[in-house]
C-alpha cells in the first residue's frame, strides 16, 4: 500500500523562510531511515502558495486565482510517499518523524493512495494506463 504523508504549511513556510540547519539535518536523518528501510518512494517540499495558483471550476467556466492563499494551516508545505503494508505501519513511521513546526504544534495527515484494485471491477482502464505499475 502506498501512503502520502502531508505536511502542513506554517507562517514561516508561506513566507519562504527556510528551516534552520538542525531541522534540515533531522529531516535528512529521518528520510535516510525511510530509504534504508526501502519504503520511500518520494519526498518533496513545496514552494509558498504565493508562487502558485488555483483553478476554480464552475460548470464550463475556469477562473484562475493567483496565490498567496489565506489560512496557511490548511495549505500543504510538502509531502512524502511511502510504500508499507498497512495504515498502522505508516502511522508508526510518521510518529518517528521530527517535529519541524516552529511553535512545536502541527498536524501531519496520512492518506492512502488509490490503487487500481481500489476502484472495483467496474473500472476498466485503457491499455496504456493498465501498463502503469503502482
Amino acid at each position: 500500500m502506498r501512503f502520502m504523508i502531508i505536511g502542513r504549511a506554517t507562517r514561516e513556510s508561506e513566507a519562504g523562510i527556510m528551516p534552520p540547519p538542525e531541522a534540515f539535518a533531522a529531516m535528512q536523518e529521518y528520510n535516510e531511515a525511510l530509504v534504508g528501510s526501502g519504503i520511500l518512494l518520494a519526498a518533496e517540499g513545496l514552494s509558498p502558495s504565493s508562487r502558485g495558483a488555483r483553478v476554480q471550476f464552475s460548470g464550463d467556466e475556469r477562473t484562475v486565482i493567483d496565490g498567496p492563499f489565506a489560512e496557511s494551516k490548511e495549505l500543504i508545505a510538502g509531502f512524502t510517499i511511502i510504500q508499507v503494508n498497512s495504515l498502522q505501519e505508516a502511522i508508526d513511521w510518521v510518529k518517528r518523524a521530527p517535529n519541524l513546526a516552529p511553535d512545536g504544534e502541527t498536524v501531519v495527515e496520512i492518506r492512502k493512495l488509490m490503487d487500481m484494485e481500489d476502484f472495483g471491477d467496474e473500472f476498466t482502464p485503457n491499455e496504456e494506463i493498465a501498463k502503469v505499475k503502482f
